[in-house]
C-alpha cells in the first residue's frame, strides 16, 4: 500500500490530466458505504464514475434496503471505455456479482490488460475464484480467506498489488476510495482530497 504524505497540493498539472472512467458495480443486496464512498470520492476528484446495475432495472437494493437508482444498466456500459472496475461487498450483493458470468469475462479481460479493479470486504473472493490473486497481497473481510486462491493475506486494511486494490471492510471505505484515486489521479490530488475531508 502506498502510504500517503500530507504535504502535495492540487497542481495546475493534475486539474486538467485526462478524466478517468470508472464502473461500480451494483448488485442486488451491495454494501451500502462500500459502494457510494468511492462514487463520491472519486468524483470529487474529477473521475467519470458511472454506477452500474447488473440488472436490467437501474434500481438496486442494498443490504440494509437502501434503494440507488443506477447510472446504467450492464448492457449499456461499453467497457473497452473504462479505466477501472470497482466491486462493493455486502451479501448477497457479492454473491450476486459472483453469478455474472459476463463481469467475469470483463474482469478476466481488465486482469490480462492490466487495467485496474478493486474489490471490498467480501468482493475479493470473486477476484480469487477467478485466480486473479495468486500470488499477490489481498484482503477481504475476515472468514472469506479461503476464497483467495494463493493470495499472500495481507494485515492491512486497504492494499494494493500490481493492478488490483483489495479492502477488508466498511472501516476501509475512505482509505479504499483515497487508494483508488491515488492509482488514477495521482498521489497529490489523493493527499489533497484527504486534507479537505479531514481524514489522517
Amino acid at each position: 500500500m502506498i502510504k500517503f504524505i500530507w504535504e502535495f497540493h492540487l497542481t495546475d498539472e493534475n486539474k486538467f490530466k485526462q478524466m478517468k472512467n470508472v464502473a461500480i458495480l451494483l448488485a442486488e443486496g451491495f454494501e451500502e458505504v462500500e459502494a457510494l464512498t468511492p462514487v463520491d470520492v472519486l468524483r470529487r476528484a474529477n473521475v467519470n464514475v458511472t454506477t452500474v446495475s447488473i440488472t436490467d432495472k437501474k434500481e438496486v437494493c442494498g443490504s440494509h434496503n437502501i434503494t440507488v437508482l443506477a447510472d446504467q444498466v450492464f448492457d449499456e456500459v461499453n467497457f473497452e471505455n473504462l479505466d477501472a472496475i470497482i466491486l462493493p461487498g455486502g451479501m448477497p450483493g457479492t454473491n450476486n456479482l459472483n453469478s455474472h458470468p459476463k463481469l467475469k469475462d470483463h474482469l478476466l479481460e481488465f486482469a490480462n490488460d492490466q487495467k485496474l479493479i478493486g474489490a471490498i470486504c467480501a468482493a475479493p473472493l470473486i477476484l480469487g475464484e477467478l485466480n486473479l490473486l495468486k500470488k499477490k497481497q489481498a484482503v477481504c473481510y475476515p472468514g472469506f480467506e479461503n476464497h483467495l486462491n494463493e493470495a499472500v493475506i495481507s494485515k492491512e486494511a486497504t492494499v494494493q498489488d500490481g493492478n488490483i486494490i483489495t479492502g477488508n471492510s466498511i472501516g476501509a471505505a475512505m482509505r479504499f476510495s483515497l487508494q483508488l484515486v491515488n492509482e488514477l489521479c495521482g498521489t497529490d490530488v489523493a493527499e489533497e482530497l484527504a486534507r479537505k475531508m479531514l481524514v489522517k
